[in-house]
């Protein structure tokens, strides 16, 4: 028997793990929105994309590296937001 891997399906509740707070989900949960952060999986879900909203603007913060472990890359998607 096979086993797939989805790190999207995980990407919600880990999210709500790391940040504590419940996400707004946009993009069909492959992006979700945490306060004025957005945070957006792309590139086939190997790039975590953190990006500041204010309005209709949008400022990329910048990008994590998804591995293996999406909450790792959420964890250090947090310590971006910190500076």
């Amino acid at each position: 028997m096979k086993r797939f891997s989805d790190s999207s399906a995980e990407f919600v509740p880990a999210c709500e793990r790391v940040f504590g707070a419940r996400p707004r989900l946009l993009d069909g949960a492959r992006a979700v929105l945490v306060d004025d952060v957005k945070l957006a999986l792309e590139a086939g879900e190997r790039e975590l994309w953190v990006i500041r909203t204010r309005g209709p603007l949008e400022h990329r913060i910048g990008m994590v590296e998804v591995t293996g472990d999406i909450e790792q890359a959420l964890a250090e998607a947090k310590k971006l937001l910190r500076g």
